[in-house]
């Protein structure tokens, strides 16, 4: 073969990867926007419907009780029928089931449909990381891994602040309408993805389950996974309310909220540069911190300025601590990395629903000063414990 030739090959290989690379990150942006755009909306559906936040609040618990629950059975069927398959099915139940969300006449209907849509949405974002774990080597994995993170903060960005401006000039209702056609349009799209090389399982899917869970560093990874959604995302629920609370409108709360998603897509940039020159342990430790100092801010006085700091803060969060994390789950278990994944995502939104759960009764009371105290609280030993334990997996 000439250098001609070898250079074209390449150069249609990387042209391959980019074009798959795409399509995952338009899978994992579409997903992220149905998951986030509830939040903006908690105060506008209470008013429209007649019931308590409390009660709409516990909608988006289920939305994410849901959403965790089903990540393990997703990864199970992925190791059997494919990637892009599952990816495409439960695509089209989300469309149906955000019709469904857009006709619903009650809170508990709308429940149901949420509830659904949850569990279909995912599919996704756990069949783009396995896709990528079994598509690119790990040397240059946190790349694409970041990639897929910064379409999937940039979906958070979209829907925080288009959710709350679509509710104030359309409707509430408008928001699962477009989510549930972008969903439809993406399943049409997918046809192009090939399945990666990769051999289907064929075996019992509990003995995949026996070998994460037998794995200590497996269940490290996971646990630290669960506490990360209740001090995360079970928080960030709140961020819209927190501001909506001071007498904004769902436009302002809307845009404030998304500065989580800014900050995650910018700083996501950041990490991707410093892959390799930087130990996942030093990544960690920067993630941590801006941890820490996301809920210190809001804990001394919330206003526009301090839930907006943390949004950004937790963006920075998100970006480094988060994304460590997720690439060290696909290296904890290589033979059985589609059930690590989803065990992963199916911990983080559990803890997601717990901790929007948990902190429903002081949101609802308006006590938003004392509930980012206590995510602070609770936030300090996460990151110790993410830094040390990245740290003692690499000497292993």
């Amino acid at each position: 073969m000439t250098t001609d030739a070898r250079r074209a090959e390449v150069d249609d290989a990387v042209s391959g990867g980019r074009a798959r690379l795409r399509l995952l990150q338009a899978a994992a942006l579409t997903s992220t926007c149905d998951r986030f755009a509830i939040a903006p909306l908690l105060v506008v559906i209470s008013l429209d419907l007649g019931a308590p936040l409390a009660a709409v609040a516990a909608v988006a618990s289920g939305y994410f009780l849901a959403y965790g629950l089903m990540q393990p059975v997703w990864g199970l069927v992925s190791d059997r029928i494919g990637r892009v398959r599952v990816m495409r099915l439960a695509l089209l139940g989300a469309a149906l089931a955000g019709v469904g969300s857009v006709l619903a006449p009650n809170l508990a209907v709308l429940g149901v449909t949420r509830a659904v849509a949850g569990g279909c949405f995912a599919a996704l974002i756990p069949s783009t990381l396995v896709y990528v774990g079994d598509a690119w080597p790990i040397s240059v994995r946190q790349r694409p891994l970041s990639d897929v993170l910064a379409a999937s903060s940039l979906g958070i960005a979209l829907a925080t602040a288009g959710a709350g401006l679509l509710a104030d000039i359309v409707g509430w209702r408008a928001v699962p309408a477009v989510t549930a056609a972008a969903a439809l349009v993406l399943w049409v799209a997918l046809r192009r993805l090939p399945e990666p090389d990769r051999v289907l399982a064929t075996g019992n899917p509990w003995l995949s389950l026996r070998g994460v869970v037998r794995s200590r560093w497996a269940l490290a990874v996971l646990g630290l996974a669960f506490v990360e959604g209740v001090v995360v995302l079970g928080v960030l629920t709140y961020l819209a309310p927190a501001v909506q609370s001071l007498g904004s409108s769902a436009t302002v709360a809307g845009l404030v909220a998304a500065a989580y998603g800014v900050g995650a897509f910018g700083f996501s940039r950041l990490v991707r540069s410093l892959v390799g020159r930087v130990s996942p342990a030093g990544l960690a430790a920067i993630g941590g911190g801006f941890l820490v100092a996301a809920w210190a801010v809001p804990a001394v006085a919330v206003s526009i300025v301090t839930v907006t700091a943390a949004g950004l803060l937790i963006g920075g969060s998100w970006a480094f601590l988060h994304s460590t994390l997720q690439t060290w789950v696909t290296e904890v278990v290589p033979g059985e990395r589609a059930t690590a994944v989803a065990l992963f995502a199916a911990t983080l939104f559990l803890g997601s629903a717990a901790g929007t759960a948990l902190f429903a009764p002081l949101a609802g009371a308006g006590a938003f000063g004392p509930m980012f105290l206590v995510a602070l609280v609770a936030a300090v030993p996460l990151a110790v414990l993410c830094v040390l334990g990245r740290a003692a997996y690499a000497r292993t």
